[in-house]
């Protein structure tokens, strides 16, 4: 009769096969083991569920002799009394078999498993210092799981050392019984072990970065000194807690939170990983974390260390609603169990449901899950598994605004004002007042069309805060929806692809030209979703749209406002990509040229000019490096020798500027500048290409012979250009003079002292500041007249010069890093702005904007711009200025 009873506690068992042979491997290693489970079938029960759940629990009651007995009584915890390493660590691990019994068996549930862990590890480190004779003058602090008494069964604990004794001996005795991780003390693995309080109290006020004091959240004295750990508490709860966490601290740690959780889908494990991935554990501990340093400044009952307490307390006073908090602590609990039982098989650091069926049947079966006539075990666990990760990440999302939108709407609200104020605060969004009216603008005029726009907006504040100036980003959504003919595009756009909505969102909050092109481009709207639509196109597909725009316009206004219009278009869809991170600053680069250069074909084609004329690109054009706010900067020849000739090509060149730059600024396709012909502003337009020839043979200055190494033809008469370059090509073949050299060097040295503009701030100019664009554009294109090479682009002269051995791999790195980083902000700066900036912005909220539609802050922006400007320097000074280090 005992044997079926063992027989049928294997059976029902998540494992049967490997049940059975682990008590085989018992009766070997404990002979009479067999008799006692079948005499005792509480014991068999709790044996059984360990082996069939554990493989390194097997192997533990196979060699300890003292295991099964710990199974056999589970109320008991036995006192750490060990009198030596060795004790301690069996200790451990038999308490470990204890608090997993209990856990599989169902007697405790998970916040009584992570306290319970939380309780082993903490009786370890005091254990620890006991044994290495520590007695005094140190305290240790439990950071993260153990800080918030919810371990895991193969978590690192997480430690900081606070005091002036050696903290050595009982770290290398606390690393017999776990991983110890002790990176998140001050500058983490370069920082010293162990810091004075004063230390510490030094690094939070100067050095911190938010997601420090995020994880001081955690921060408990667990062993050591208690004075010293109660002050450390007391010092750190200040910290957190008497500071502002204001919009910059909150997006610095959102960010931290989206790297990490793209490093995940990266690996192909979103959905599989429970901690890290979409709907895991770690959205729902973020959630509550932020709403704790948002809130827990006004609230301290809200200061609570362990996840389920904190969530509770949020819910309770209103800060989540009741329902949406259910949601999280029922997906949180239900995740972290699946963690423990991935954990519990051989105590590794596994978050990722295996892929392997078998391996996650037998996985479904330890979480209690069985096969029946109604579906599998296997498929029971993947269907709840997914609810709960889809739930915890709806929830995620919208749980930041919607208590904000109900209160806006006047319900049954708990958030008081100042609660109000500190989220939308928080979250970027500047004057509660001003969001509530564009708020109740945006639900009015959506609404009517759309119930499913009320159900998102949750998820656009979500989004729109995400963006760099949440405040411009929502005005923008309110003035497309104020227009009724923008109204059934824009709902079909959140209805199809809330991924196009997402995009729009953080558009609108980037830029006010995203306002006005999405206004003047509806079209666009749709081709958010899509990638490709947003990356540059080629050359020839950009002339076949550009002749369809045209082909049946008559006047020449007619086309000139239908060539505004495809360039207007085109631009918004490299800009879009660029914010979106689809187009690098090279992608960018090449469309804006590509774009230019098909306006400037399109251009000289509308104007018809009755002689062979050519347009040559010089400056940035002519390097395929333009940026947004670039102007043209152009050569306009004909053929030709006749005063009729001359006449007729002055007046086209004439109509084109007037075509190209419009009536005013506002009005230009673009600005060409004609200024780098010979004799600048007072020369005529257009010369012959014997004009030419003869002024570079008798007048030309050494600046222009600088400036037509980036000279390269880019519309009109295809053999008009080439007859052009023969001749340049012969002016620049001559070797660059000694004189030369040293008038290129007082040029520069003259442009540093007067061309930087009052107004703007000459220690972060971008393009003329040390080190910066106009630096490595000088030394590059001195290095290419004493070498002789021709690249028009800066970044491809670099290449050749490295390629060539003209320059160092490691100066070529140094300049290219300066020249992209300049570039890549300059773009960002104009989108921003709204019109050029060569600097960085001095006033606060400006330059907060454009650091964080770079995905950075304010300090760091400035602190990289030092950087990579300051190594860029260097190599100039070496090699333009033949300075030595």
């Amino acid at each position: 009769m005992a044997i079926t009873l063992l027989g049928e506690v294997v059976d029902s068992s998540a494992a049967p096969a490997a049940a059975e042979l682990a008590l085989a491997r018992l009766a070997t290693h404990h002979p009479g083991v067999t008799a006692r489970l079948e005499a005792d079938p509480v014991l068999a029960t709790a044996v059984v569920t360990v082996v069939a759940a554990s493989r390194s629990l097997t192997q533990l009651l196979a060699v300890d002799p003292g295991a099964v007995d710990v199974l056999a009584d589970l109320d008991r915890r036995r006192p750490p009394e060990a009198a030596t390493t060795g004790e301690l660590v069996r200790w451990k691990r038999l308490e470990y078999l204890r608090i997993a019994a209990r856990d599989l068996l169902g007697l405790d549930g998970l916040d009584l498993v992570g306290a319970a862990l939380a309780e082993m590890a903490e009786d370890v480190m005091r254990a620890a210092l006991r044994l290495a004779g520590v007695e005094g003058g140190l305290a240790v602090i439990g950071m993260g799981k153990l800080g918030g008494r919810e371990l895991n069964y193969a978590s690192d604990i997480d430690l900081m050392f606070v005091g002036d004794a050696d903290p050595l001996p009982a770290l290398e005795v606390a690393r017999r019984c776990f991983r110890v991780d002790t990176d998140l003390r001050p500058e983490g693995r370069s920082g010293r072990l162990i810091l004075p309080l004063s230390s510490y109290e030094a690094y939070w006020d100067r050095w911190a970065k938010p997601w420090e004091f995020q994880a001081l959240l955690k921060a408990r004295p667990v062993a050591g000194d208690p004075d010293i750990g109660a002050a450390f508490a007391e010092a750190a709860a200040r910290r957190v807690w008497d500071r502002p966490f204001g919009a910059e601290d909150l997006r610095a740690v959102r960010d931290m939170k989206a790297r990490a959780e793209s490093s995940v889908a990266r690996k192909g494990l979103a959905d599989r990983e429970v901690k890290r991935g979409r709907g895991g554990i770690r959205d729902a501990e973020f959630a509550v974390q932020l709403l704790q340093l948002v809130h827990g400044r006004q609230d301290p009952a809200l200061r609570s260390r362990a996840t389920l307490s904190a969530l509770e307390e949020l819910a309770a006073a209103g800060y989540v609603a009741p329902a949406d908090a259910a949601v999280l602590a029922r997906g949180y609990t239900y995740l972290r169990t699946v963690e423990h039982r991935l954990q519990l098989d051989d105590e590794q650091q596994v978050h990722a449901v295996p892929q392997d069926p078998e391996a996650r049947a037998r996985l479904a079966r330890v979480m209690g899950y069985r096969d029946d006539a109604a579906g599998t075990a296997l498929a029971r666990f993947d269907d709840e598994l997914r609810r709960h990760q889809v739930a915890v990440r709806s929830v995620h999302e919208q749980l930041y605004f919607r208590p904000l939108l109900e209160a806006f709407a006047g319900n049954d609200a708990a958030l008081t004002p100042e609660a109000i104020e500190a989220r939308l605060s928080a979250f970027g969004f500047a004057e509660a007042d001003r969001t509530r009216r564009t708020l109740r603008q945006l639900t009015r005029g959506l609404t009517r069309s759309s119930r499913l726009m009320q159900q998102m907006l949750p998820l656009v504040l979500d989004w729109l805060s995400k963006s760099p100036d949440p405040d411009l980003g929502l005005l923008g959504l309110g003035n497309l929806v104020a227009r009724a003919d923008q109204v059934p595009g824009l709902v079909a756009t959140f209805r199809e692809s809330p991924e196009a909505a997402r995009r729009l969102c953080l558009l609108l909050g980037t830029s006010r030209l995203f306002h006005r092109a999405v206004e003047q481009h509806p079209d666009t709207l749709m081709d958010l979703t899509e990638d490709g639509a947003l990356r540059p196109r080629s050359r020839s597909a950009l002339m076949t749209s550009a002749a369809t725009a045209l082909e049946w316009r008559g006047d020449v206004e007619a086309r000139r406002e239908a060539l505004t219009r495809f360039k207007r278009a085109e631009l918004l869809r490299i800009a879009a990509g660029g914010v979106l991170g689809i187009n690098d600053a090279g992608a960018i680069a090449h469309g804006l040229g590509d774009l230019a250069e098909v306006v400037l074909e399109a251009a000289l084609e509308a104007i018809a000019p009755p002689v062979p004329m050519a347009i040559i690109a010089m400056g940035r054009l002519g390097g395929a490096e333009l940026a947004y706010p670039s102007d043209l900067d152009v050569l306009i020849l004909y053929e030709g020798e006749s005063p009729e000739a001359f006449t007729a090509a002055e007046a086209a060149a004439s109509s084109l500027l007037r075509f190209l730059n419009g009536r005013t600024p506002d009005a230009a396709i673009y600005h060409m500048d004609v200024g780098l012909r010979p004799e600048g502003r007072q020369g005529h337009l257009v010369r012959s290409l014997e004009g030419y020839r003869a002024y570079y043979q008798r007048w030309s200055h050494t600046w222009e012979r600088q400036a037509l190494l980036r000279a390269r033809p880019v519309a009109g008469d295809p053999e008009v250009a080439a007859k052009f370059m023969a001749i340049i090509d012969a002016h620049l073949a001559r070797a660059v003079t000694g004189e030369e050299v040293r008038e290129i060097r007082r040029m520069k040295i003259r442009i540093e002292r007067e061309r930087i503009p009052p107004r703007e701030d000459p220690q972060f100019h971008l393009k003329l500041g040390k080190g910066t664009i106009s630096d490595v554009e000088w030394t590059v294109q001195l290095l290419q007249l004493r070498h002789g090479l021709r690249s028009p682009g800066t970044m491809a002269a670099l290449a050749e010069l490295e390629a060539t051995g003209a320059l160092s791999p490691a100066d070529a790195a140094a300049l290219r890093e300066s020249y992209v980083f300049c570039e890549r902000t300059r773009n960002h700066w104009f989108l921003v702005k709204g019109t050029r900036g060569d600097s960085l912005p001095t006033e606060t909220e400006q330059l907060a904007h454009l650091a964080r539609s770079l995905g950075t802050t304010a300090w760091d922006l400035r602190e990289e711009y030092r950087r990579v400007t300051r190594r860029a320097r260097s190599v100039m000074e070496r090699l333009f200025y033949g300075k030595e280090d």
